[in-house]
């Protein structure tokens, strides 16, 4: 049997996106949202734009400075390096949805505590980096903090206070 170039060029096609917006669900912070973006969107865009979500900052737009960093399912990614597109079913977490409803989560309080805020340009994305090193070893010491936060760019210089945070958050974790 002989095959149909227009049958062909129909499944070709059939499966490209754009130009113009395509409609995506996102699992952001346990919950489904529909959204209409342009294939080009980034998550980070499509997180602070039609979600409203703006505690994910975008800072270079290039995946250098980790100011936006997320979780995509329990690993933290920088949201503006992946397109919006690209996360299918996976499960967003952005610094919203750290927080159990007016109950900060532990590295936030911390945070706080210790003064590792500064600016807070650069506190989400690192908030995030460091509760997930924290959940996959509550008693971290200075070099997986180090290690964490090595992706970081944070203007403020405020590395020490995020170190003596996490560190003390690890100690009270034994407690």
């Amino acid at each position: 049997m002989k095959e149909d170039p227009q049958e062909n060029e129909k499944s070709a096609t059939a499966s490209i996106l754009g130009p113009g917006a395509v409609p995506i669900v996102l699992w952001v912070n346990g919950e489904a949202h529909t959204l209409l973006v342009e294939p080009r969107t980034t998550l980070a865009e499509a997180l602070r734009g039609p979600l409203g979500l703006t505690g994910t900052k975008i800072a270079c737009n290039q995946g250098a400075c980790s100011a936006c960093s997320v979780w995509l399912d329990d690993l933290v990614v920088a949201s503006c390096s992946i397109l919006a597109i690209e996360v299918g079913e996976r499960r967003v977490t952005t610094i919203e949805g750290l927080a159990a409803g007016e109950r900060l989560h532990p590295v936030q309080e911390a945070f706080i505590a210790h003064d590792a805020v500064q600016c807070g340009f650069c506190t989400p994305g690192m908030v995030m980096s460091c509760a997930a090193l924290l959940a996959g070893n509550p008693h971290p010491g200075e070099a997986e903090i180090r290690t964490a936060i090595s992706g970081h760019l944070c203007r403020c210089g405020t590395y020490p206070h995020v170190i003596q945070a996490m560190l003390a958050l690890a100690e009270a974790e034994g407690d």
